[in-house]
């Protein structure tokens, strides 16, 4: 769910402007999930600029104490979403903690790192939503561990179907500051991209898992 349209423009317009969203409609990327894709999205390169960082800090932040008020703690999932989940810990004043995928394998054997305690409300925080599987597991950790989880905050989604169902299925409120959606207006509207190319833009989101194989 985008809950203001000029925040999601915004935010599009950054990360094309920073190159942490790429489009190459013509000269697709191939993802490790052996999809090809026209888009590619790595949000930790936004770290690297701090206007952009401080805008995508305060826009979260502001959501999450509109959707689920002051939370007790805010949770990262690892590695994507751990700094941009402290920026955003540090702007409402709470303790953060992040989530591995699994398990160390030695010491503690920790998936969650930080103090936590059972019964408080968290906020959990992504950088970028595709299928949604693996940041529902880190929610799914949270809740064994105890934690009542208010909802997710994400930079960015993709906007696919699956992730949708996966949500909904699991109970879980998702929030992004922006999607594919508005990433294609943006992008449009600024001669990022052509009319021809928004045409392959939106044909790949119809069906990703097959498309140009």
């Amino acid at each position: 769910m985008i809950l203001n349209k000029d925040t999601a423009k915004k935010t599009a317009e950054l990360l094309l402007k920073v190159k942490a969203i790429k489009l190459s409609p013509n000269e697709p990327f191939n993802w490790a999930s052996g999809w090809k894709s026209p888009i590619y999205c790595d949000n930790r390169i936004t770290l690297s600029y701090p206007p952009v960082r401080v805008f995508l800090k305060e826009e979260i932040a502001k959501i999450v104490e509109l959707e689920y008020g002051k939370p007790d703690v805010i949770a990262g999932v690892a590695t994507g979403a751990i700094a941009i989940g402290i920026l955003v810990a540090q702007e409402l004043g709470v303790p953060f903690i992040y989530v591995r995928p699994e398990p160390k394998k030695h010491g503690r054997k920790n998936q969650i790192e930080g103090h936590l305690e059972s019964g408080q409300n968290v906020v959990v925080i992504e950088d970028l939503i595709s299928t949604g599987n693996s940041s529902l597991n880190a929610v799914e950790a949270l809740k064994e561990a105890g934690a009542v989880v208010k909802g997710m905050v994400a930079i960015f989604s993709y906007g696919f179907d699956v992730a949708d169902k996966n949500f909904e299925e699991k109970g879980v409120s998702l929030t992004t500051l922006s999607n594919y959606e508005n990433l294609l207006e943006q992008a449009l509207d600024s001669s990022y991209i052509t009319d021809k190319e928004l045409i392959t833009l939106n044909d790949w989101r119809k069906n990703p898992s097959v498309w140009k194989q």
